[in-house]
């Protein structure tokens, strides 16, 4: 079997599916956002220098900056974690940058199992069910932004579903996908 990788924006339930994939598959977990930044300084990325960005720029900027460092994240994340649950953060799959977002559609071409985890198929109703649970204003751009609706091979709703029920979708998908 390959990777299960999981995109989606901030608090649509990733890790909490991974945690339950993980578990019932028996397949190790590699949260993007919990192993990033050694990645990320491999090409040069500076605290310091996001500070001073943070401080001219605001967080618009920082997400700027961030961007070919989440790339190289994705690239080198997939290059070392075969066979694994890999829930991204929720810009990891989201890139403005056209060569930046084809290196990642590059790496994850080959990948069968990339689910795209949204509350709901109406994305005003997914981004007030995000906004519910905490309010993140980059949120809009991640459930609006075609990245990660290139990307995906799946979309799960998870709208009136336990992450249970979820999992087990994702875990039918996969079987299906490996016949």
């Amino acid at each position: 079997m390959s990777n299960i990788i999981l995109i989606g924006p901030i608090l649509t339930g990733k890790s909490t599916l991974a945690d339950i994939l993980s578990q019932k598959l028996g397949y190790p977990r590699c949260s993007v956002d919990d192993v990033r930044w050694q990645y990320y300084e491999e090409i040069g990325y500076s605290k310091e220098k996001e500070r001073e960005i943070r401080s001219h720029s605001g967080s618009e900027g920082v997400y700027k900056y961030w961007k070919p460092f989440e790339a190289h994240a994705v690239i080198r994340i997939l290059q070392e974690h075969k066979e694994h649950v890999i829930d991204f953060g929720g810009g990891h799959s989201v890139y403005e940058d056209s060569e930046l977002f084809s290196k990642v559609e590059q790496v994850l071409q080959e990948e069968r199992n990339i689910f795209l985890i949204l509350p709901s198929a109406d994305k005003t109703e997914s981004l007030q069910i995000l906004n519910e649970r905490e309010f993140h204003a980059i949120n809009k751009h991640f459930v609006e932004h075609q990245s990660n609706y290139k990307l995906a091979k799946h979309i799960i709703y998870t709208k009136d579903k336990t992450p249970e029920e979820c999992a087990e979708e994702i875990i039918s998908l996969v079987r299906c996908g490996t016949k």
